[in-house]
Protein backbone atom coordinates (compact mmCIF):
# COMPACT_ATOMS: atom_id res chain seq x y z
CA UNK A 1 0.00 0.00 0.00
CA UNK A 2 2.81 2.53 0.67
CA UNK A 3 4.44 1.80 -2.49
CA UNK A 4 1.14 2.14 -4.75
CA UNK A 5 0.57 5.52 -2.39
CA UNK A 6 3.58 6.64 -3.11
CA UNK A 7 2.45 7.08 -7.17
CA UNK A 8 -0.64 7.96 -6.70
CA UNK A 9 0.48 11.01 -4.21
CA UNK A 10 3.09 12.00 -6.82
CA UNK A 11 0.48 11.54 -10.08
CA UNK A 12 2.80 9.03 -11.93
CA UNK A 13 2.14 5.90 -13.56
CA UNK A 14 2.30 3.13 -11.45
CA UNK A 15 4.92 0.79 -12.27
CA UNK A 16 5.04 -2.72 -11.62
CA UNK A 17 7.78 -5.66 -12.22
CA UNK A 18 6.60 -9.33 -13.04
CA UNK A 19 9.58 -11.87 -13.79
CA UNK A 20 7.70 -14.25 -16.07
CA UNK A 21 7.63 -15.97 -19.37
CA UNK A 22 11.54 -17.25 -18.86
CA UNK A 23 11.29 -20.02 -21.69
CA UNK A 24 9.16 -22.88 -22.53
CA UNK A 25 9.34 -26.02 -20.36
CA UNK A 26 11.21 -29.23 -21.94
CA UNK A 27 8.59 -31.17 -21.60
CA UNK A 28 6.61 -31.80 -24.81
CA UNK A 29 3.98 -33.56 -22.39
CA UNK A 30 3.42 -29.64 -21.06
CA UNK A 31 3.88 -27.63 -24.15
CA UNK A 32 3.40 -27.51 -27.61
CA UNK A 33 6.86 -25.95 -28.15
CA UNK A 34 9.96 -23.95 -27.98
CA UNK A 35 8.08 -20.87 -29.06
CA UNK A 36 5.31 -18.72 -27.18
CA UNK A 37 1.80 -19.76 -28.40
CA UNK A 38 -1.63 -18.66 -27.80
CA UNK A 39 -1.35 -19.28 -24.11
CA UNK A 40 1.28 -16.36 -23.81
CA UNK A 41 -0.60 -14.13 -25.93
CA UNK A 42 -3.89 -14.34 -24.29
CA UNK A 43 -1.74 -14.29 -20.64
CA UNK A 44 -0.24 -10.82 -21.89
CA UNK A 45 -3.79 -9.23 -23.56
CA UNK A 46 -4.22 -9.81 -19.24
CA UNK A 47 -1.79 -7.79 -17.96
CA UNK A 48 -2.10 -4.95 -20.50
CA UNK A 49 -6.30 -5.12 -19.60
CA UNK A 50 -4.95 -5.11 -15.96
CA UNK A 51 -3.03 -2.04 -16.61
CA UNK A 52 -5.88 -0.53 -18.35
CA UNK A 53 -8.14 -1.18 -15.76
CA UNK A 54 -6.04 0.69 -13.31
CA UNK A 55 -5.52 3.90 -16.14
CA UNK A 56 -9.51 3.92 -15.58
CA UNK A 57 -9.43 5.35 -12.20
CA UNK A 58 -5.40 6.62 -11.78
CA UNK A 59 -5.19 9.37 -14.96
CA UNK A 60 -1.63 8.86 -14.79
CA UNK A 61 -2.27 5.31 -15.99
CA UNK A 62 0.07 2.38 -15.18
CA UNK A 63 2.81 0.24 -17.01
CA UNK A 64 4.37 -3.13 -16.65
CA UNK A 65 7.67 -4.30 -17.18
CA UNK A 66 7.99 -8.50 -18.12
CA UNK A 67 11.30 -9.40 -15.86
CA UNK A 68 12.18 -12.20 -18.20
CA UNK A 69 14.42 -14.37 -16.00
CA UNK A 70 15.01 -17.51 -18.81
CA UNK A 71 19.24 -16.88 -19.11
CA UNK A 72 18.85 -16.54 -15.32
CA UNK A 73 17.63 -20.21 -14.93
CA UNK A 74 18.86 -21.52 -18.42
CA UNK A 75 21.31 -24.30 -17.22
CA UNK A 76 18.98 -25.22 -14.16
CA UNK A 77 15.97 -25.88 -16.36
CA UNK A 78 17.58 -27.51 -19.15
CA UNK A 79 17.09 -25.00 -21.80
CA UNK A 80 19.44 -23.61 -23.42
CA UNK A 81 20.53 -19.72 -23.93
CA UNK A 82 19.81 -19.97 -27.43
CA UNK A 83 16.50 -21.55 -27.09
CA UNK A 84 16.29 -18.73 -24.54
CA UNK A 85 16.73 -16.08 -26.99
CA UNK A 86 14.27 -16.86 -29.82
CA UNK A 87 11.26 -17.44 -26.82
CA UNK A 88 12.01 -13.59 -25.73
CA UNK A 89 12.65 -12.45 -29.20
CA UNK A 90 8.96 -13.99 -30.15
CA UNK A 91 7.53 -12.50 -26.81
CA UNK A 92 8.85 -9.00 -27.48
CA UNK A 93 7.62 -9.35 -31.55
CA UNK A 94 4.19 -10.56 -29.38
CA UNK A 95 4.05 -7.54 -27.52
CA UNK A 96 4.24 -5.06 -30.66
CA UNK A 97 2.45 -7.13 -32.97
CA UNK A 98 -0.61 -6.65 -30.42
CA UNK A 99 0.24 -3.24 -29.43
CA UNK A 100 0.38 -3.43 -26.01
CA UNK A 101 1.50 -0.31 -24.70
CA UNK A 102 1.40 -0.26 -20.92
CA UNK A 103 3.91 -3.55 -21.50
CA UNK A 104 7.91 -3.62 -21.68
CA UNK A 105 10.20 -6.10 -20.98
CA UNK A 106 13.48 -6.30 -18.85
CA UNK A 107 16.04 -9.28 -18.96
CA UNK A 108 19.85 -10.38 -17.60
CA UNK A 109 21.34 -8.51 -20.73
CA UNK A 110 19.33 -5.25 -19.95
CA UNK A 111 21.27 -4.66 -16.37
CA UNK A 112 23.86 -2.25 -16.33
CA UNK A 113 25.52 -3.60 -13.26
CA UNK A 114 26.99 -6.89 -15.14
CA UNK A 115 28.84 -7.68 -17.65
CA UNK A 116 27.76 -6.65 -21.30
CA UNK A 117 29.16 -6.48 -24.72
CA UNK A 118 30.79 -9.55 -25.70
CA UNK A 119 30.16 -11.38 -22.12
CA UNK A 120 28.08 -14.41 -22.50
CA UNK A 121 25.17 -15.40 -20.58
CA UNK A 122 27.30 -17.74 -17.95
CA UNK A 123 29.10 -14.81 -17.37
CA UNK A 124 26.15 -12.93 -16.42
CA UNK A 125 24.75 -15.44 -14.35
CA UNK A 126 28.24 -15.94 -12.55
CA UNK A 127 28.19 -12.05 -11.47
CA UNK A 128 24.16 -12.34 -10.67
CA UNK A 129 25.05 -15.25 -8.02
CA UNK A 130 28.49 -12.83 -6.57
CA UNK A 131 26.73 -9.67 -6.27
CA UNK A 132 22.83 -10.98 -4.80
CA UNK A 133 23.56 -14.90 -4.13
CA UNK A 134 23.22 -16.28 -0.90
CA UNK A 135 25.14 -19.56 -0.39
CA UNK A 136 23.02 -23.09 -1.22
CA UNK A 137 23.71 -24.37 2.71
CA UNK A 138 21.71 -20.79 3.57
CA UNK A 139 19.13 -21.20 0.88
CA UNK A 140 18.55 -25.03 2.67
CA UNK A 141 18.25 -24.12 5.90
CA UNK A 142 15.60 -20.86 5.31
CA UNK A 143 13.54 -23.11 3.15
CA UNK A 144 13.03 -25.84 5.55
CA UNK A 145 12.24 -23.23 8.40
CA UNK A 146 8.86 -22.46 7.63
CA UNK A 147 6.09 -24.01 5.89
CA UNK A 148 5.83 -21.34 3.16
CA UNK A 149 9.39 -22.47 2.12
CA UNK A 150 8.95 -25.90 2.17
CA UNK A 151 5.60 -25.42 0.45
CA UNK A 152 7.74 -23.65 -1.91
CA UNK A 153 10.51 -26.42 -2.41
CA UNK A 154 7.92 -29.08 -3.17
CA UNK A 155 5.75 -27.67 -5.83
CA UNK A 156 9.32 -26.54 -7.64
CA UNK A 157 10.47 -30.24 -7.00
CA UNK A 158 7.44 -31.06 -8.86
CA UNK A 159 7.79 -29.12 -11.47
CA UNK A 160 11.93 -30.17 -12.51
CA UNK A 161 10.33 -33.72 -12.30
CA UNK A 162 7.78 -33.34 -14.22
CA UNK A 163 9.87 -31.53 -17.01
CA UNK A 164 12.21 -33.79 -16.53
CA UNK A 165 10.25 -37.21 -17.27
CA UNK A 166 10.79 -39.04 -20.63
CA UNK A 167 9.64 -42.85 -21.32
CA UNK A 168 12.74 -43.85 -22.12
CA UNK A 169 14.67 -42.88 -18.89
CA UNK A 170 16.72 -45.11 -17.16
CA UNK A 171 16.64 -43.46 -13.59
CA UNK A 172 14.77 -45.04 -10.31
CA UNK A 173 12.23 -42.56 -9.39
CA UNK A 174 14.79 -41.86 -6.41
CA UNK A 175 16.89 -40.88 -8.40
CA UNK A 176 15.09 -38.30 -10.57
CA UNK A 177 13.67 -37.18 -7.35
CA UNK A 178 16.97 -36.53 -5.80
CA UNK A 179 18.59 -34.29 -9.00
CA UNK A 180 15.27 -32.04 -9.15
CA UNK A 181 15.50 -31.48 -5.37
CA UNK A 182 19.32 -30.49 -5.76
CA UNK A 183 18.22 -28.23 -8.74
CA UNK A 184 15.20 -26.86 -6.99
CA UNK A 185 17.66 -25.41 -4.51
CA UNK A 186 19.63 -24.09 -7.37
CA UNK A 187 16.45 -22.49 -8.78
CA UNK A 188 15.64 -20.79 -5.58
CA UNK A 189 18.65 -19.53 -5.40
CA UNK A 190 18.51 -17.88 -8.55
CA UNK A 191 15.35 -16.56 -8.31
CA UNK A 192 16.44 -14.43 -4.77
CA UNK A 193 19.39 -13.32 -6.75
CA UNK A 194 17.03 -12.00 -9.34
CA UNK A 195 14.68 -10.77 -7.04
CA UNK A 196 17.39 -8.93 -5.02
CA UNK A 197 18.67 -7.30 -8.50
CA UNK A 198 14.70 -6.56 -9.44
CA UNK A 199 14.60 -4.41 -5.78
CA UNK A 200 17.54 -2.65 -6.59
CA UNK A 201 16.97 -2.02 -10.40
CA UNK A 202 13.29 -1.01 -9.74
CA UNK A 203 13.58 -0.14 -5.83
CA UNK A 204 10.04 2.02 -6.08
CA UNK A 205 7.80 -0.15 -8.12
CA UNK A 206 5.44 -3.03 -7.23
CA UNK A 207 6.51 -6.46 -7.37
CA UNK A 208 3.86 -8.91 -9.31
CA UNK A 209 4.30 -12.58 -9.06
CA UNK A 210 3.17 -15.70 -10.89
CA UNK A 211 3.54 -18.22 -7.77
CA UNK A 212 0.85 -18.19 -4.75
CA UNK A 213 2.03 -15.58 -2.52
CA UNK A 214 1.28 -15.48 1.58
CA UNK A 215 -0.73 -13.06 2.62
CA UNK A 216 1.94 -9.74 3.89
CA UNK A 217 4.24 -11.01 1.28
CA UNK A 218 6.29 -8.16 -0.87
CA UNK A 219 4.85 -9.84 -3.63
CA UNK A 220 1.17 -9.84 -4.84
CA UNK A 221 0.79 -13.02 -6.70
CA UNK A 222 -1.27 -13.15 -9.75
CA UNK A 223 -3.23 -15.34 -12.25
CA UNK A 224 -2.81 -14.21 -15.72
CA UNK A 225 -5.39 -17.27 -17.17
CA UNK A 226 -7.39 -19.49 -15.36
CA UNK A 227 -6.21 -22.75 -14.15
CA UNK A 228 -6.87 -25.47 -11.40
CA UNK A 229 -3.02 -25.87 -10.57
CA UNK A 230 -2.36 -22.21 -8.73
CA UNK A 231 1.50 -23.56 -9.95
CA UNK A 232 0.43 -23.36 -13.72
CA UNK A 233 1.85 -21.27 -15.81
CA UNK A 234 1.73 -20.12 -19.96
CA UNK A 235 5.07 -21.84 -20.65
CA UNK A 236 4.04 -24.80 -18.50
CA UNK A 237 1.01 -25.50 -20.49
CA UNK A 238 -1.14 -24.86 -23.34
CA UNK A 239 -4.22 -22.84 -23.94
CA UNK A 240 -7.51 -25.13 -24.46
CA UNK A 241 -10.65 -23.15 -25.61
CA UNK A 242 -13.60 -24.30 -23.97
CA UNK A 243 -16.19 -22.08 -25.34
CA UNK A 244 -17.02 -19.71 -23.08
CA UNK A 245 -13.03 -19.25 -21.21
CA UNK A 246 -9.60 -20.13 -22.21
CA UNK A 247 -7.97 -22.05 -19.29
CA UNK A 248 -4.55 -23.32 -19.03
CA UNK A 249 -3.95 -27.12 -19.00
CA UNK A 250 -0.49 -29.63 -19.32
CA UNK A 251 -0.92 -30.93 -23.17
CA UNK A 252 -1.32 -34.15 -21.78
CA UNK A 253 -4.56 -33.34 -20.33
CA UNK A 254 -6.03 -31.87 -22.92
CA UNK A 255 -4.93 -34.53 -25.16
CA UNK A 256 -6.69 -36.81 -22.77
CA UNK A 257 -9.97 -35.38 -22.45
CA UNK A 258 -10.47 -35.19 -26.62
CA UNK A 259 -8.75 -31.45 -26.88
CA UNK A 260 -8.47 -31.25 -30.96
CA UNK A 261 -5.25 -29.16 -31.48
CA UNK A 262 -5.61 -25.93 -33.59
CA UNK A 263 -3.34 -24.57 -36.00
CA UNK A 264 -2.64 -20.80 -36.72
CA UNK A 265 -0.30 -19.45 -39.61
CA UNK A 266 1.27 -23.33 -39.37
CA UNK A 267 1.76 -23.20 -36.50
CA UNK A 268 0.40 -25.20 -33.17
CA UNK A 269 -1.13 -22.77 -31.55
CA UNK A 270 -3.91 -23.83 -28.70
CA UNK A 271 -6.78 -26.79 -28.33
CA UNK A 272 -10.35 -26.70 -28.49
CA UNK A 273 -12.97 -28.40 -26.77
CA UNK A 274 -15.60 -27.07 -28.97
CA UNK A 275 -17.73 -28.97 -31.22
CA UNK A 276 -17.19 -28.46 -34.91
CA UNK A 277 -20.46 -27.29 -35.79
CA UNK A 278 -20.73 -24.53 -33.25
CA UNK A 279 -17.01 -23.86 -33.03
CA UNK A 280 -16.10 -20.20 -33.74
CA UNK A 281 -11.90 -20.05 -33.95
CA UNK A 282 -10.11 -18.85 -30.73
CA UNK A 283 -7.51 -16.76 -32.93
CA UNK A 284 -10.55 -15.02 -34.49
CA UNK A 285 -12.42 -14.00 -31.44
CA UNK A 286 -8.96 -12.83 -29.94
CA UNK A 287 -8.49 -10.73 -33.24
CA UNK A 288 -11.92 -9.36 -33.24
Amino acid sequence: MARLRDFVQAGEAVHMVLPAFPAKSPSRRKVLGTLPDLAEALSLDALERLCARIAAIHPAGARLTICSDGHVFGPTIGVSDPVIDQYQDAIGAMIARRRLDHLDTFCLCDCTSLPAGSAGHDDRRAALLAQHGQSLDDIRSGLLRTDDGVRQLRGIIRFMVEDDWRADDMRTATQIQREAKARAYQVVQRSLAWGSLLKAVFPRSLRLSIHPQARGSEKLGIHMLPTADAWLTPWHAVAVDLGDRTVLMKRHQAENQGARLIHVEGRPSHYSMWPDRCRRSLHDRAAA
